[in-house]
Parts: structure tokens; C-alpha cells; sequence
């Protein structure tokens, strides 16, 4: 009633037309609300999912005084939440509802620590920019970084920002001022809270260890939850349950506790040291520091011996033997760690209770409590033969030239542990707990169910009673407004420089017969990089701008994009979904190569051979579906209203080539196809985007 004809939004609405695929897609949330489900729906773009899913959560919060969680991918559709759609809701509903955005802590400034900070304000580099954080903080209603006008560096934010270790609580003297704690309360008093993907899984981490699911935690307490851009948990997840370590991780929280300089001492122990019992224990911290330092060299240095030529490597059966002259470096370094750890809590122990509010105090704690976490990554390294359930490997990455000192070494190694599989974790802590969790997304399926994404994420787990799914497809005209278009004379992207010089001649003359207007989507930067500089030396007189990911913010990047009718972006890995540009501004979509994982990524690959060893094809099982979600996401990108209109090619045509090809043609909209060469698809273009 409140979206169909007549209705309020009916009333509300200038340019209503009646939607009754985003009317069947409320009636199903709501039915997994009513009888404690868990929904996965699929809503192509244009179904208008937003209302389908805030309605039913807002009456549900109302009518039964229950807080609903609805958790997002991005800050983009947080925002379009809170600043658009629910606001937009509460009318249609014609109830008021209190809603609140949360962030993660680290997000808001600090008011003790900041003031802490401004008294060594001649310690930070850039004294004006200090000085225009002081203003904005005495002015800012909310603390929050993403307010900022100006990106201050993170070494700077991270010694202001909001740190639950560094928390004094109602010591505070800025407790009643405090930008987290007015969060907080608002948040403990409101129906509905929007959150990002990370801060859920905060949250959902810190109750399945020990919080319980009927207390605060990280969230207010809640039991029915709603994941939109649902395709990205798995992901999300599989980042925040993943810890590593590098060199810099240890040697930027050692050098505020303790720095050497001639013949002078400073550092936050030194300071502990004068409150502390234990004064004498601070004795061994110049010894200890210096052997520390010597061991990250070694480590370091091995490291990149056992890279040699490769970005990143897995440790696993096959290459234990080669690992093992590291691991027993990362095997003394946990221990040197622990100890200089334990030293930073014998002098904290011997400090009297009326002499803990002071900063240096609570600066130790938050930087032993990630001392103490790179300690449980190394000693995790040398036990991985128990932890079979956990990826392990080392990679290499590259500071950025402002950070590299005259002659200095470029590169860093990093050691990650990533979950093998965060099905059974999500069963556990999201879907087994909830009373409702409804998944949306306009791609979960890979082909004709959602049974890869659903064994993914965990879902597969519970009592198949529990589970409803639907697919409600996009009400946008594709048949009319879409041409998909294969060149039949591309090289196979396995013939390589071949492949890469023909791509980029043909990215130029599609992007003349379109006039632009066009997003083109890479796997790869080097590739992305290389035709980049093509088209700036062949399209000399072209009118519109050549724009590049990583020459600028991704999202002034796409405003310019948008601006600019005529422009192009070249990009990668975070353009293929997210990206929302409406109108003529992208006209063409270019996917140059189906999108499968690189198979040197080692969380993919160990994915793999887990699916080899029970028997299984994984690349039928793994590859495929993960490439055909992506490669859904980038068609996506075409079509954001209903009168938008263009063209979509894809570079590689094992499309039509390869027997798995049919996989994701299947999963192209309805439209117009054209499996012809180059040339012919420019006429067609032209003649299709400006008949």
C-alpha cells in the first residue's frame, strides 16, 4: 500500500510510476521480518531496493520497539542513506523514526588527545595545518574526519583520533564534550542504525568473544540486521578477520615509547619510568629497542631474499623448507617483542592509581596493545602447520617516493594471515544469532541460483526452512537502450603483448565512436597504465579529458568524470562497482578482459587447492562465479536510470571462444549483441549511442 498506486509515495512523488516488481520485493522482506528469516534477493538496478528494505524496517522497529542494523558497503550509499532515502521513507511511512549513521571510533577526533597534542604542537611537522585542525575541532558538531575539508596525514590523525585503550572514560575531562559518547547515546536510543560492512564485523567479533548478543558491544544490542551491496561481505569479512605485519607496524609504536638521540632519552616510557615502582626496569630499554631494530633488519632482509623476483608468496606444504630460515627470525623477533612488551607492563603496573591520567599513560596502552597483536601475527607465522584453516604469506609493497630517503630501499615486506573460509565464522556470529537478516544485492547470483554466493557466506549452513530467496529483475529497458558488443578479430588474452597492443588500439577507436562518454574497466594497473598512455599520444585533438585512477581521489575523479560529458576514466579494481553516473556522461562501457583473479593471489589460490583436495574444479567452482559477479558489477555501471542508453564490449572474446563463456553471457541483460570485428562494432556504436 505505501509504494502502490494511491499511496503515499504516489502523493509524495511528481514523476511516480508504479513499480510492481519493487512492491514484490517489499511484500518478501517484509514476510522475513514477520516469520525470522533470512531473505537473499536479488534486485537488479532501477527495482528501488532502498524503500523496499527501509519501509519494512522502519514498521518493524516501530511497531515492535526493536533496533534494526542496516549495513552497507560503502560511505557513498551510507550517506545516500541518511541523507535521502530514509528521510524520503519517513514520509512515505508518514512516522517519525530515529535514525543514526555510525562509524568506527578511529573515524571521530579525541578531545583529550588532542589537547595532549597540541602542547608538543612543535613536534608535528606542519605547524599551520595543526593550527587548522585546533579551529576545526572548536567548530565541528560532529568530530568526525569524513567533515574534514582537508586530509590530514595519518601519522598526525591516528595520534588525535578516538582510541577505545586511550578511553578515560568519566575520568575524562572532556567526557561530557565527547564527539564518540554523543554517538553513542544517540545511537543507544535509536531504531535504526546505518553502519559500513567493517564496523558490523567489529562488532559481530567482539560479542563472539564474550560480549554476548543481548549487551553493548561495538553496536547497541540488535537481532534483525539488513546487508545491502550484499555481494561485498565475503569480502568485507574476509579483510577484517585478516591481520598483518610489516617492519613499520613495530617500528612507529617502539619509537613513541622510546627514542635514543645522542645522549638523550624521550618517548612515553620515560615518562612512566619518573611515575612508575618499577623506575629501574626502564634500564634495559636502550638494549632492548637496539636488538629489536637489528631483528626487523634481519627479518626484512630475508624476506626479500625469499621474494626475490615475486610480489607475494604463500607459505604452505610446498614451500615450508624455503620459509624456514625466516620463520626462525619471526620466531626471535615475537620473543624480543614480548619482552619489550612485558617491560612496557611492568612500569605501568608500578604506577599508583592517582597517577594513571596522565597521557603518556593511556598513549602506552593503545601502542602495547598493538605491539601485542603484530606479537600474536609473528608467533602465528611459526605455529601455521596447526592452523590449517588460516592463509599465511609474505608480499611486497612499495613505499610512496615521498617516503623513499636518498638511496634508501623502495620496498617493504608485509606478513599476512588471512581465514581460509568465513563461512563458518558468519554462520556462527551473523546468521545463526539473528532473529532476521535480509541480503540484497543487483548481483548474487552466478548463473541461474544463489548457491556459490550463499556457501560463501555461510548461509548454506542454516536450516533450509530459514532460507528465502528471490530474484527481482531491473525494470529498466534493456532490450531498447543496451548494445552489447564482442570484437570477433581481438587476440585471446592469453597471447599477451599482442593482446595488450591490440586492446589499446581498439580502446581509442571505440572511445572516438562514442565521443568519449566512456568508462574503461582493466584487471590489471600495468595494462590500465600502458593504454593510458597511448590514448594521450593517438587522441592529441580529442575534446574531452583523459582521466586516470591513481592521479587523483577517486572520488574527485569521478565528479570530473561526471562534469565532463565528453571525458573518459581509465580504471580498475574499485571502479567495477560502487560507481553511479547517470545520464550521457557514460555512454560506453569497455570491460577489457573477463575479470578472474590473478592466480598468484594466495587467499585464491589457497581457496583452490582446498577445493582440489576434496575432489572438486576450482576453477569451475571458484573462478568462474567469482569472475561472473565482477563482470555482472561492470555491465552495471551502463544503465543507472531508465533512460539511460549505450553500449557495453568486452575486449576478450574467449566470451564466445571458451566453453565457460557461456556462463556469463548468460548473465547479460536482455539487448541487442553484436559479435563482429572492430570495425563494424565503431560503426554500430556511433550509430546506436547518437541515432
Amino acid at each position: 500500500g505505501y509504494l502502490a498506486s494511491g499511496g503515499p509515495l504516489s502523493e509524495l512523488s511528481e514523476n511516480y510510476e508504479e513499480r510492481p516488481v519493487q512492491i514484490e520485493l517489499l511484500r518478501h522482506i517484509a514476510e522475513s521480518f514477520n516469520s525470522d528469516s533470512l531473505g537473499v534477493f536479488e534486485a537488479g538496478t532501477g527495482v528501488g531496493k532502498s524503500y523496499a528494505y527501509l519501509i519494512p524496517a522502519m514498521l518493524w522497529a516501530i511497531q515492535n520497539k526493536e533496533r534494526v542494523v542496516i549495513s552497507t558497503g560503502t560511505i557513498n550509499l551510507q550517506q545516500q542513506l541518511c541523507e535521502k532515502d530514509i528521510p524520503a521513507a519517513q514520509k512515505i511511512v508518514g512516522a517519525p523514526i530515529k535514525f543514526v549513521l555510525m562509524k568506527g571510533r578511529q573515524n571521530y577526533v579525541c578531545r583529550r588527545r588532542f589537547e595532549d597534542a597540541a602542547a608538543q604542537r612543535e613536534l608535528f611537522d606542519d605547524a599551520e595545518l595543526f593550527d587548522r585542525l585546533a579551529e576545526w575541532v572548536q567548530a565541528t558538531p560532529t568530530g568526525s574526519r569524513s567533515d574534514l575539508s582537508f586530509f590530514p596525514p595519518e601519522t598526525l590523525w591516528t595520534r588525535i583520533n578516538s582510541e577505545s585503550d586511550a578511553c578515560m572514560g568519566m575520568r575524562c575531562p572532556f567526557h561530557s564534550e565527547c564527539f564518540v559518547m554523543k554517538v553513542r547515546k544517540e545511537a543507544a536510543g535509536a531504531n535504526l542504525l546505518v553502519v559500513n560492512h567493517h564496523l558490523l564485523f567489529a562488532d559481530i567479533e567482539s560479542r563472539m568473544h564474550g560480549a554476548g548478543y543481548d549487551d553493548t558491544a561495538v553496536l547497541p544490542p540488535y537481532r534483525r540486521l539488513v546487508f545491502d551491496e550484499a555481494h561485498g561481505i565475503e569480502s568485507a569479512a574476509t579483510s577484517f578477520f585478516s591481520e598483518s605485519f610489516s617492519r613499520f607496524k613495530v617500528t612507529r609504536p617502539m619509537g613513541l615509547l622510546y627514542r635514543r638521540r645522542k645522549n638523550s632519552e624521550s618517548g612515553f616510557l620515560c615518562t612512566l619510568a619518573l611515575l612508575s615502582s618499577n623506575e629501574e626496569k626502564a634500564a634495559s630499554a636502550y638494549e632492548l629497542v637496539n636488538s629489536i631494530k637489528g631483528e626487523l633488519t634481519a627479518l626484512e632482509t630475508a624476506g626479500m631474499d625469499l621474494l626475490a623476483n615475486d610480489y607475494n608468496l604463500r607459505l604452505f606444504d610446498g614451500s615450508a623448507r624455503a620459509f624456514g630460515p625466516l620463520l626462525s627470525l619471526c620466531n626471535t623477533l615475537s620473543a624480543s617483542l614480548g619482552t619489550f612488551v612485558g617491560l612496557c607492563r611492568e612500569l605501568m603496573d608500578g604506577i599508583a592509581e592517582e597517577d594513571k591520567d596522565v597521557p603518556a599513560f593511556f598513549e602506552t596502552k593503545i601502542l602495547v596493545r598493538r605491539l601485542e597483536d603484530l606479537t600474536v601475527v609473528l608467533r602465528d607465522f611459526c605455529a601455521w602447520d596447526e592452523k590449517r584453516g588460516t592463509v599465511f604469506w609474505i608480499s611486497k609493497k612499495f613505499l610512496p617516493k615521498d617516503m623513499v630517503k636518498d638511496g634508501g630501499e623502495p620496498s617493504y615486506v608485509v606478513f599476512t594471515e588471512t581465514p581460509l573460509d568465513i563461512a563458518p565464522l558468519m554462520a556462527e556470529g551473523v546468521f545463526d544469532p539473528m532473529q532476521t537478516v535480509v541480503c540484497t544485492s543487483a548481483t548474487l547470483k552466478t548463473g541461474r541460483d544463489f548457491s556459490y554466493w550463499m556457501r560463501r557466506t555461510g548461509i548454506s549452513y542454516a536450516e533450509s526452512e530459514r532460507v528465502r530467496s528471490g530474484d527481482f529483475p531491473s525494470p529498466f529497458p534493456y532490450e531498447k537502450n543496451m548494445l552489447f558488443a564482442v570484437p570477433s578479430d581481438a587476440p585471446l588474452p592469453e597471447e599477451g603483448f599482442a593482446f595488450q597492443q591490440w586492446i589499446e588500439n581498439a580502446i581509442v577507436r571505440l572511445i572516438e565512436a562514442a565521443e568519449g562518454r566512456t568508462l574503461v574497466l582493466f584487471t590489471s594497473y600495468d595494462s590500465l597504465r600502458s593504454a593510458y598512455e597511448t590514448a594521450i599520444r593517438v587522441l592529441r585533438k580529442f575534446e574531452g579529458a583523459l582521466l586516470k585512477q591513481g592521479s587523483d581521489d577517486n572520488a574527485r575523479l569521478l565528479e570530473l568524470f561526471r562534469s565532463d560529458v565528453c571525458s573518459v576514466l581509465f580504471a580498475t579494481d574499485s571502479f567495477w562497482q560502487g560507481v553511479d553516473v547517470p545520464g550521457e556522461s557514460l555512454s560506453q562501457v569497455i570491460i577489457v578482459k573477463l575479470p578472474f583473479t590473478v592466480p598468484n593471489d594466495p587467499v585464491f589460490t589457497a581457496r583452490a587447492d582446498s577445493i582440489k583436495a576434496r575432489g572438486g574444479n576450482p576453477f569451475m567452482e571458484l573462478s568462474v562465479p567469482e569472475a561472473v559477479i565482477k563482470f555482472r558489477q561492470g555491465i552495471g555501471r551502463l544503465m543507472r536510470r531508465g533512460s539511460d542508453r549505450g553500449s557495453v564490449v568486452v575486449l576478450d572474446r574467449r566470451l564466445y571462444e571458451k566453453r565457460y563463456g557461456s556462463v556469463f553471457l548468460a548473465n547479460v541483460p536482455p539487448c541487442k549483441r553484436l559479435y563482429e570485428p572492430l570495425e563494424k562494432l565503431c560503426a554500430a556504436i556511433t550509430d546506436f549511442i547518437f541515432r
